[in-house]
């Protein structure tokens, strides 16, 4: 098993606070109504706490059914959380599992920076190119961008 860590970091015009309970807390009720052609639903597993397993269902036709993350933690003071994908989406017989680590900081000009790690834990001699991860962090954009949408739209929302 071979560990590959990839960092960057995203600009938003959405408060750091507001992102936070939309990507951790408030994601079951905001992510299905935000991203309506990408996700179908979220099931979490009793509060969505450390240890919990949160499975997002995807809408048909996409390329994944479903992806589990078992949440490592929320820091809600910090506005950082992390996680585990750990089953579906984008594993396969290439990765054991990725791990993220997020944080949402104020930006200078308003708005926030997610700066986010992720590690991606490979199987066997399998090696993960530095394209199949901006094609993973693309794909992830189908539901990051709609959900700064929809809190820009909304601004009661995860307030």
């Amino acid at each position: 098993m071979g560990v590959v860590t990839y960092d960057y970091e995203n600009t938003s015009p959405v408060a750091p606070a507001r992102l936070f309970k939309a990507f951790t807390v408030e994601a079951p009720k905001v992510w299905p109504k935000a991203a309506p052609n990408a996700v179908k639903s979220l099931e979490v597993e009793a509060n969505p706490s450390s240890g919990s397993i949160v499975k997002i269902n995807f809408v048909e036709g996409l390329p994944f059914q479903y992806m589990k993350h078992q949440i490592g933690g929320h820091d809600e003071s910090n506005f950082s959380y992390s996680y585990d994908l750990i089953e579906g989406g984008p594993l396969g017989d290439k990765l054991e599992k990725i791990s993220y680590e997020n944080k949402f900081e104020a930006a200078a000009g308003g708005g926030s920076i997610c700066k986010s790690s992720m590690k991606f834990y490979t199987v066997g001699d399998n090696v993960i190119t530095e394209d199949e991860i901006k094609a993973l962090l693309k794909g992830s954009e189908g539901v990051y961008k709609p959900v700064e949408d929809y809190l820009l739209a909304n601004p009661e929302a995860c307030n």
